[in-house]
């Protein structure tokens, strides 16, 4: 799978650039399904926040507003009741995975339950779009700091690439660049600060952050 991780989505034509690097075509020959599994973890989601993903509203003209042949709707919770012979042909005729914010860890949780983490390593041309804590759930760790899920027993993800992600930096009062050094002083390991203007893009393990914003790596 080619890994597109993003703090606010596909933002600048550079990232916008590096998304259709990874398609191989243009976006609106692409078909999509879009994922909202973590905003039902996060407190300051909700319904209308979802309606907005799905309804390709103007707060997400950067994600699925951005005029892909097809939009269709992946509820990982729902996927356990349904059976995988429904679900699976969905995801591996999809060309682009929209996978958004909201906790990170309920994202996890629910990626593992639905049987999708185990099914990606057999989707090597399908891209994986992120944001916030849609990138974050590939990291091994989020830090306590993003936790907001009650549920959570630790603040583990799935560790499909090797370094931690703080987004959204210097988009909110408490998510400045020394709030990023604090996060990444507990992380313990390699990890980026990125701005709503960077992406990290990840294919067979080469790692190349896209931005034409503000970003910072953090270890080695």
């Amino acid at each position: 799978m080619k890994l597109l991780l993003t703090s606010g989505g596909v933002t600048n034509p550079s990232i916008h650039a590096a998304l259709v690097q990874l398609l191989g075509k243009p976006i609106a020959e692409c078909h999509a399904l879009c994922i909202p599994t973590a905003q039902w973890g996060h407190p300051m989601c909700g319904p209308r926040s979802v309606r907005g993903l799905i309804a390709a509203e103007p707060d997400f003209q950067y994600f699925t507003g951005l005029g892909w042949a097809s939009l269709g709707v992946l509820e990982l919770a729902a996927l356990p009741t349904i059976g995988a012979e429904r679900w699976v042909p969905w995801v591996r005729e999809a060309d682009v995975l929209l996978v958004d914010g909201g906790d990170a860890t309920y994202l996890s949780h629910w990626m593992r339950e639905s049987g999708l983490v185990e099914l990606l390593p057999s989707l090597p041309d399908t891209v994986w779009v992120g944001v916030s804590a849609g990138s974050m759930v590939m990291t091994p760790r989020i830090g306590e700091y993003f936790v907001e899920w009650p549920s959570a027993s630790d603040d583990r993800t799935l560790g499909i690439v090797d370094f931690s992600i703080f987004p959204h930096l210097n988009a909110f009062p408490h998510n400045t660049l020394a709030d990023a050094q604090r996060w990444a002083a507990g992380i313990g390991g390699p990890a980026y600060a990125i701005d709503e203007q960077s992406a990290i893009k990840v294919v067979d393990g080469a790692v190349e952050v896209v931005s034409e914003g503000e970003w910072t790596k953090f270890g080695s």
